[in-house]
């Protein structure tokens, strides 16, 4: 079975259909998800996802894009919602210089308050880190998250960034840009770390892999990363699917 340790299923692009679409899921060999917050609205529906569903787990964080709307409140109510028995994890947190807002200084001072509350709660970090590699990994280094421990979600850096982040313990989230052509840096990166710190995410409704992309994401495209995988490391898909099942536990401490 397939755990997604990655997914926004809360989305409005799954309004039509989510209940039809997560009720297909185990029968399509996906046995677990992790929805991921990234705004103060989406904190609670996915929480809500969770409760519904006996096979989805919940994350909440506010993701750096959306840091510019935090306050003492939102932290205050991250802290609420994390105490519930289906929340495994603190994210999606980190820092995003893709666009030039929210202000670096901002997304900073949140990432380090959401990993503080991390450490406080001993819960594991779900990372993003968008175009802001060597700041995340000095502020994660200098607050010692290895304490933390989480992913690097959507991992997008090379193999030199992908060992710092494994000597800090950290997991690999890996997904649909494995399969695209132009993803060497993250083929070899697939290659190079141990498939013991590696779990499978899709991002969904993003990030769809070939032959899919372009189209709105799915657990049930899983698959196809994989076998992406299962073919750099020369091993079976079942391989890959048992190891990263047992990896996506261990990482949310199911």
């Amino acid at each position: 079975m397939i755990f997604d340790t990655h997914a926004h299923y809360d989305d409005a692009r799954y309004d039509e259909d989510r209940d039809e679409l997560l009720s297909s899921l185990k029968n399509g060999g996906v046995g677990a998800l992790c929805n991921v917050s990234s705004d103060v609205e989406s904190l609670d529906s996915s929480v809500a996802l969770a409760e519904k569903y006996d096979f989805i787990y919940a994350a909440v964080g506010i993701h750096p894009s959306d840091c510019a709307e935090m306050d003492d409140t939102v932290i205050r109510r991250i802290k609420d919602l994390a105490a519930g028995k289906k929340v495994v994890a603190i994210g999606e947190i980190g820092l995003d210089y893709y666009w030039p807002e929210p202000d670096h200084d901002i997304q900073k001072k949140w990432f380090e308050r959401q990993l503080n509350l991390a450490r406080e709660l001993k819960m594991p970090v779900i990372i993003h880190s968008r175009e802001a590699a060597e700041d995340t990994y000095d502020m994660m280094k200098a607050l010692n998250a290895g304490d933390i421990g989480g992913v690097v979600h959507c991992f997008s850096y090379d193999v030199s960034y992908a060992k710092k982040y494994l000597d800090m313990g950290f997991f690999i989230g890996i997904g649909g840009v494995v399969t695209f052509k132009n993803a060497a840096a993250l083929k070899e990166v697939a290659g190079y770390v141990p498939l013991s710190s590696i779990v499978l995410e899709t991002d969904c409704p993003y990030l769809a892999p070939v032959p899919h992309r372009g189209e709105r994401n799915s657990s049930l495209y899983l698959s196809h990363v994989a076998d992406e995988i299962a073919g750099i490391k020369n091993i079976s898909r079942s391989e890959v699917e048992e190891a990263t099942w047992e990896n996506a536990h261990k990482l949310y401490g199911i």
